[in-house]
């Protein structure tokens, strides 16, 4: 269920505001902001390489993602193609081999990808000559079974025939693991570079002593909001220099970016102009860490900071066609600022397409004065 919240000017650890379902706010003074259905972009610093230990081991066997489940049988199509192409005498020849070798194929590789997602943490346990192995048994046994369901409806294939398909499904299953093994590696270091721009991001010197000197004008004024300000500045750092793991929530993800619009609310109060609308349905989808808040930084930065009247972040979260759909907003000023290189963009967008492959969208847009980002990932 959708809970829209309200903000004006926010107390810490709680900027919300109603938005309709049209995409515009409630309250009538933003609603020719946010009339724009298109999406924006944010801008980053570019960063210093910062070490990081021990990156995850790769999931070799993780094929449960729709773009593994097409490529694999757009290359298994492709194979029986090819092969039939050096059997047949005439075009209708090649068209019937190329049908009854797809007859074979697609149920077999459909049998290996089910096992390879079924078995997938305890063949990822193994060492890699056993995975091998395991690998391209599964897909001899695939072979075979597509073999013995083709030929059970009566088409033709002979019994002496059952070795080609078992050895042609071997073949394939270690074609897909080796494919599969050079998507984990790259995988790692796109990852990699990705959180560094994000942890390099949330630690900006620029940033840090904002919040704190925000903290200490307060201590004397208001002590309960210095403190409160001091613990959504440590909750932001423990999340940033703690390894979270390969996924997190995206509820996780909209609290952390509660946090640090908390902080800048107070240092730029009236200015700052903050409107959510979260659905918790949308909430249990599975994002990469540190995902949201990069990106409405980005949004303070060069939405609200550059102009004297400050600037308007909207962000929603819904969920669509049985996907989770998440935008950010944000004015920009007709002056634009300092730009950036969109190193973050770009490594946002990677670490959504390795983590969701095909699944998973993402655009980003600047239309007049509005910058909006679209994240799409499935539920």
């Amino acid at each position: 269920m959708t809970q829209p919240t309200s903000t004006g000017s926010l107390p810490p650890g709680a900027p919300s505001a109603v938005a309709s379902d049209s995409g515009r706010p409630d309250t009538a003074p933003h609603q020719s902001v946010f009339g724009s259905t298109v999406f924006g972009s944010t801008l980053f610093d570019p960063v210093q390489p910062v070490a990081l230990s021990g990156p995850r081991a790769p999931k070799l066997f993780d094929v449960c993602h729709v773009g593994v489940v097409l490529r694999t049988v757009m290359l298994a199509g492709l194979l029986v193609g090819v092969g039939a192409m050096f059997g047949a005498q005439s075009f209708v020849a090649w068209l019937s081999l190329t049908a009854l070798g797809a007859a074979v194929a697609l149920p077999g590789v459909l049998l290996w990808l089910l096992a390879a997602c079924t078995l997938k943490n305890v063949l990822d346990r193994l060492p890699l000559p056993a995975q091998w192995t395991a690998a391209i048994a599964l897909g001899a046994v695939g072979g075979a079974f597509g073999w013995a369901l083709v030929t059970l409806t009566g088409l033709g294939l002979l019994d002496e025939r059952w070795f080609a398909p078992a050895l042609g499904g071997a073949v394939l299953a270690a074609l897909v693991f080796q494919w599969l093994r050079l998507r984990a590696q790259a995988q790692l270091p796109a990852e990699t570079t990705a959180k560094l721009a994000e942890l390099q991001s949330r630690i900006r010197p620029h940033f840090l002593f904002n919040t704190l000197n925000t903290a200490l004008s307060l201590v004397r004024l208001d002590p309960p909001r210095a403190e409160v300000v001091l613990e959504d500045l440590a909750e932001l750092f423990r999340v940033a220099l703690t390894d979270s793991g390969e996924s997190t929530t995206l509820t996780e993800e909209v609290e952390l970016a509660q946090r640090y619009l908390a902080i800048e609310q107070v240092r730029f109060g009236d200015r700052l102009q903050v409107s959510w609308e979260l659905d918790d349905d949308a909430g249990t989808a599975r994002v990469p860490p540190l995902l949201l808040q990069p990106l409405v930084e980005n949004a303070v930065r060069h939405g609200v900071e550059p102009t004297p009247e400050g600037g308007i972040i909207r962000i929603r979260t819904r969920v669509k066609l049985g996907r989770a759909v998440v935008s950010i907003a944000n004015t920009v000023p007709r002056q634009p600022s300092q730009p950036g290189n969109g190193i973050a963009l770009r490594n946002v967008r990677e670490r959504v397409r390795l983590m969701h492959d095909v699944a998973a969208q993402f655009d980003a847009r600047l239309d007049g004065n509005v910058f909006r980002v679209q994240i799409v990932v499935p539920l």
